[in-house]
């Protein structure tokens, strides 16, 4: 920590130049000692307090318009969207940051249960803190679109959809946003932070424009996975996308409350930086899935391959296993970028062939060995992924509607999933099944003893991944 002398002296420059509130900024030392055992006065650290004497001296208060006074915002922060599995961590991590932080959000459940200090989901590490902060105040969450223009910054955590015939709707963030214009204020910074379709942060920089606001926009994506945002908002690197150097002032200041690691480029750059790193992942799912079919389809162990090439080398270590590669994001994305470019992204339109027809593959080869329509069958896991509650676009379910053909019946399972009420538990689905399809790894199922065979392409149970 710094002496006394120099904490007076600190809180002072502080009070000097972004008056008497910026001094709170001072106890970012303090969160960010929480969670790095590194401590405060490491170079990280440091950087971070460069950072923000040099934001701060920018010559004004942070949210103060160009040529105005001085507004006077009740709130740090509004979430828009924020009370699911991207907004809602980031509004607690920020409020144990000790900023003052709001929720926005239509659920009128979800706003209960985060006032209520209840997560909604399962987030590892998120529960502890949200009762804390919930506690002491710098957390609240709101249905009232009203709250917004308390905040100096306001977080969209609203994504760009694509809709039935896979194309993507840039529209969707402009139109949320019509719920919320009529409070915005001068001197607000506005972060898109979901994946938006390339060009919608310059939209929205005309929407606001249109207005009449002074009002700085950044684009500033989120970069987390489910289960493991609560260390990775801590130690990742934000990119921060802005036009403006006020802009890229402010978002930086918002997120070095978190992390001291600031990427920055412009909006566009940023929108295609999201959305490469989600296809990017899509397509290496792709390749791994159709070289396990390839192995299959000639009675070899595609795991067991893959162990033995990416054993002590290094050029192969990141060859993912075979599986179902689902969830909300990375089909979606890819999709915005084959959009993007006129639908001509054959590689993209390829994985999406490979991964979303993965549940269709399997059940054919099972098809090849047992007489589905005299059979139960079994589904172990119907989250989208292993450790997660989250059933969003989860190829769980694409392959019981296949199975519902093709079998006698067809039972469902998983140990986290709590919104669906036709899974029954694991006993049930162990006592009456003929045939098990493992299609989440979940930890829960290793070391699983069933009496009937399991179709298991993770290799959760070790056994190999022949189909």
């Amino acid at each position: 920590m710094l002496a006394p002398a120099q904490q007076d002296q600190f809180c002072d420059a502080l009070k000097e130049v972004a008056g008497a509130e910026a001094a709170r900024f001072f106890q970012l030392e303090e969160t960010f000692a929480q969670y790095h055992p590194d401590g405060p006065e490491a170079p990280a650290a440091a950087d971070r307090r460069a950072s923000l004497h040099s934001t701060l001296g920018a010559g004004r208060r942070r949210g103060a318009p160009r040529g105005g006074r001085v507004p006077n915002f009740e709130t740090d922060v509004v979430i828009v969207g924020g009370c699911g599995h991207v907004g809602l961590p980031l509004a607690i991590a920020l409020a144990d940051s000790d900023a003052r932080v709001a929720i926005f959000d239509v659920s009128e459940p979800a706003v209960k249960a985060v006032n209520d200090a209840v997560l909604p989901f399962d987030e590892r590490g998120a529960g502890p803190i949200l009762e804390r902060v919930v506690a002491a105040g710098t957390l609240r969450a709101t249905t009232k679109p009203s709250v917004v223009g308390d905040a100096e910054s306001v977080i969209v955590v609203i994504a760009t959809p694509v809709d039935e015939h896979l194309n993507p709707d840039p529209q969707a963030i402009p139109r949320a946003l019509g719920l919320c214009t009529e409070y915005f204020r001068d001197g607000q910074l506005l972060v898109l932070r979901s994946s938006v379709y390339p060009g919608v942060t310059a939209q929205v920089e005309r929407m606001v424009a249109d207005l009449g606001r002074q009002i700085e926009v950044a684009f500033c994506p989120e970069r987390i996975a489910e289960g493991h945002a609560m260390t990775e908002l801590f130690t990742l690197p934000q990119i921060v996308g802005a036009r403006t150097p006020e802009a890229r002032q402010r978002a930086t200041a918002l997120f070095h409350r978190l992390t001291s690691t600031i990427v920055d480029l412009e909006p566009e750059e940023a929108e295609l930086a999201k959305l490469f790193t989600n296809t990017w992942r899509y397509i290496k799912f792709a390749a791994a899935n159709q070289l396990f079919m390839m192995a299959n389809d000639r009675g070899l162990d595609f795991e067991r391959i893959r162990r033995a090439l990416s054993q002590d080398y290094p050029r192969a270590a990141d060859m993912p296993s075979a599986g179902f590669a689902a969830g909300p994001c990375l089909l979606k994305d890819t999709m915005q970028l084959a959009a993007f470019n006129n639908n001509n992204f054959t590689l993209g339109h390829s994985a999406m062939l490979v991964n979303e027809g993965l549940p269709l593959y399997l059940v054919a080869r099972l098809e090849q060995e047992y007489d589905l329509a005299s059979m139960t069958v079994g589904i172990l896991g119907m989250a989208f992924k292993a450790g997660s509650d989250d059933t969003r676009s989860s190829l769980s379910y694409k392959l019981k509607r296949i199975l519902e053909f093709k079998a006698k019946r067809v039972l469902c399972t998983d140990p986290l999933v709590t919104t669906d009420p036709t899974l029954v538990s694991l006993e049930q689905v162990l006592a009456d099944s003929d045939l098990l399809v493992l299609a989440t790894p979940h930890t829960e199922y290793a070391g699983l003893h069933a009496t009937v065979p399991i179709a298991d392409v993770w290799n959760v149970l070790g056994r190999g991944v022949r189909v």
